[in-house]
C-alpha cells in the first residue's frame, strides 16, 4: 500500500456562469486546467439571493455528463426529454447529455442558503453520442456510512470502509467515478483506498484538514499524486471534503462551452445540429 501525497493545488477562482449565478471553479477555469476524466468542477453557495436566483436557463450540452450535488437548497431540473427533477438538501442529479440535451436548472426558493456542486464527467469518445438520459437521485438512495471519527456519503464508486466494501448510488460508469462527500469529526481520521491509476483530488469545503502531514487548501481542487490509498485528519474543528476519482480517458478533448467532443469537426457538427435542431434528434 502506498500513501498519496499532495501533488498540486487549483484554488477555486470566483466567476459566474448561467445567468449570473456566482460560483467558484476550480477544475475547468481553461483548458489546462482540466484533470481526466474531470472536465470542471464549481462550487456554489451563498445566502444571497441576487448570486443564484436567476439560474440556469434553458441551453444545451453534448459528449459528457453533469453531477450535481445539493449541499442545501432546492433547484429545479428540466429537459427535452420531459424529465423533472427537483434537486434538494442531500440529493443528486447526474445528467448523461450523450449526442445531446437540452436542459434548464432554475432556483425554486428566493431566499436562504444555496449551496452545493456540479462535477463534469467526460464520456469517451466511444459514448459521446450515446443517448442522453438522466437520473434523479433522492437523499435516502445514497449510502451513509458511519465509522470511528465520522460518516461518508458514497454518492458514486465503491469504497471499503473499516474493512467492507461498500457501493454508491452510481456504479457502473466506464470511467469508475468515485464520488464520496466525508464528514469528520474533530480530530478525525480515516484510510481509503484509491485505485492506483486513478487521478483523484480532495476538495476541502468545510473545517481543516490534512492528507498525511500537508494541509489541505479550503475550496480548492487539492490533486493527489500517485499511489493506491489516502489518510485524512481533520482539525479541531472537523471537516467536511470531497473525494473525486476516475480512470482517465486518455483521449484528446475539444471543448466548445458546452459542447465536449475529440476533435474540431465534432465541435464544428454539434454546433451545426443545434442550429439546424438536430442536437436532440
Amino acid at each position: 500500500m502506498t500513501e498519496r501525497t499532495l501533488r498540486q493545488v487549483i484554488p477555486g477562482a470566483e466567476t459566474s456562469d448561467g445567468a449570473g449565478v456566482r460560483i467558484k471553479r476550480s477544475l475547468g477555469q481553461h483548458p489546462s486546467v482540466r484533470l481526466d476524466p474531470f472536465l470542471m468542477l464549481d462550487e456554489f453557495g451563498s445566502a444571497d439571493a441576487a448570486d443564484y436566483i436567476a439560474g440556469f436557463p434553458s441551453h444545451p450540452h453534448r459528449g459528457f455528463e453533469t453531477v450535481t450535488y445539493m449541499i442545501e437548497g432546492h433547484m429545479l431540473h428540466e429537459d427535452h426529454l420531459g424529465n423533472r427533477g427537483d434537486l434538494r438538501n442531500g440529493g443528486v442529479q447526474w445528467m448523461t447529455a450523450g449526442r445531446g440535451i437540452i436542459h434548464s436548472e432554475m432556483p425554486q426558493q428566493e431566499e436562504g442558503i444555496m449551496r452545493g456542486f456540479q462535477l463534469w464527467l467526460n464520456l469517451p469518445a466511444a459514448e459521446k453520442m450515446t443517448d442522453a438520459g438522466y437520473r434523479d437521485i433522492q437523499p435516502e438512495q445514497i449510502p451513509d456510512i458511519a465509522f470511528d471519527g465520522g460518516r461518508i456519503k458514497l454518492i458514486a464508486g465503491e469504497l471499503t470502509i473499516d474493512g467492507e466494501n461498500r457501493r454508491g448510488a452510481v456504479a457502473d460508469r466506464s470511467t469508475q467515478p468515485i464520488y464520496a462527500d466525508i464528514h469528520l469529526d474533530a480530530g478525525g481520521q480515516v484510510t481509503l483506498p484509491v485505485p492506483e491509476g486513478h487521478n483523484g483530488m480532495l476538495y476541502l469545503y468545510e473545517g481543516d484538514a490534512r492528507l498525511g502531514d500537508t494541509a489541505l487548501q479550503r475550496s480548492a481542487a487539492n490533486v493527489l499524486g500517485d499511489g493506491d490509498r489516502i489518510t485524512v485528519t481533520a482539525g479541531a474543528d472537523g471537516a467536511q471534503l470531497l473525494l473525486i476519482a476516475g480512470k482517465p480517458i486518455g483521449e484528446p478533448i475539444v471543448q466548445y462551452g458546452p459542447f465536449v467532443m475529440n476533435t474540431r469537426e465534432e465541435i464544428e457538427q454539434a454546433l451545426q445540429d443545434y442550429r439546424d435542431g438536430r442536437l436532440t434528434a
